[in-house]
């Protein structure tokens, strides 16, 4: 009898043990009261929303099934990125497409094409006022304390169109450009291509007009003319102004009424005798040629 008791014991023991967890017993003391929540319905109605909305209390937020509207700033920049995203030769992004080329298989430029890019580089060597033919070399500003002399932004020429000059010439790049356009235009091909240098007279100079005294300061003072006295040609032939003011000298200087705003020469005004004046001097009345 007592020998089993001790089993029933026993396996009563063996039984609690099972059953007991690892978790601490919950304390009565901190356990509040059991609070059930009401069931929310699934699905709230549009005007339900509306209603509960306004009987919110200050303060309170409320979540919403529908996405609030886009500000009219942020649609507007949507649209106009997808317009530029469709347009033609652009990716979505709106950027161009990266150049997808090949260059093992663009060809190599041709020798005629090198030569060409050379001359190019070559014929832009030492020259100014942008144009290939110029040849020379910018220099400082020239200042003066007469008023009115002095070149804001001066060039001393060696060369236009190929031609020498036979000294370099201080001028402003308004006056190059036009001699330059003249010998290649007008005097060179009068010269059946012959011409190879021009004898110069007068650039820059600080004077008054035909050195007269109390005159107004000569277009020389600023840069804007240059005095051709003498042509020279391939052959060592020397054609002067004052002692070769033939057809053919006549011709060149007549059409240069059209590339100068003055012109003068022999006959025009006793001062011009033995040389051709040209300047670019702003004129209302248009060109001033004698």
């Amino acid at each position: 009898m007592i020998l089993a008791l001790l089993l029933c014991l026993a396996q009563a023991a063996w039984a609690q043990e099972i059953d007991s967890s690892v978790r601490p017993p919950t304390n009565p003391r901190l356990v509040g009261p059991v609070v059930v929540a009401e069931p929310q319905p699934a699905v709230v109605a549009d005007a339900a929303l509306a209603t509960k909305a306004a009987v919110l209390p200050e303060g309170a937020m409320e979540s919403s099934l529908r996405p609030e509207r886009r500000p009219k700033r942020l649609a507007e920049r949507i649209a106009a990125l997808k317009s530029t995203s469709n347009a033609p030769g652009l990716d979505l992004s709106g950027q161009p497409p990266g150049d997808d080329i090949d260059l093992a298989a663009v060809p190599p430029p041709s020798k005629k094409e090198e030569r060409k890019k050379k001359r190019e580089k070559a014929s832009m060597k030492g020259s100014v006022c942008g144009v290939a033919a110029i040849k020379g070399e910018e220099i400082s500003r020239i200042k003066s304390k007469v008023k009115g002399c002095g070149v804001e932004d001066p060039v001393a020429v060696t060369s236009v169109a190929g031609v020498r000059l036979s000294q370099a010439a201080t001028v402003d790049c308004s006056i190059a450009k036009a001699l330059n356009s003249w010998v290649d235009e007008v005097a060179q091909p009068a010269f059946d291509g012959k011409l190879v240098e021009m004898q110069v007279a007068a650039h820059y100079i600080c004077r008054s007009r035909n050195n007269i005294k109390g005159a107004k300061i000569s277009e020389h003072g600023k840069g804007r003319a240059i005095d051709i006295s003498a042509f020279i040609l391939s052959n060592g032939k020397v054609l002067t102004v004052q002692n070769n003011y033939n057809k053919l000298l006549r011709r060149i200087y007549k059409a240069a009424c059209g590339y100068f705003k003055t012109t003068l020469g022999p006959g025009s005004d006793g001062y011009h005798e033995d040389h051709f004046h040209f300047d670019t001097s702003a004129r209302k009345g248009g060109a001033y040629c004698r």
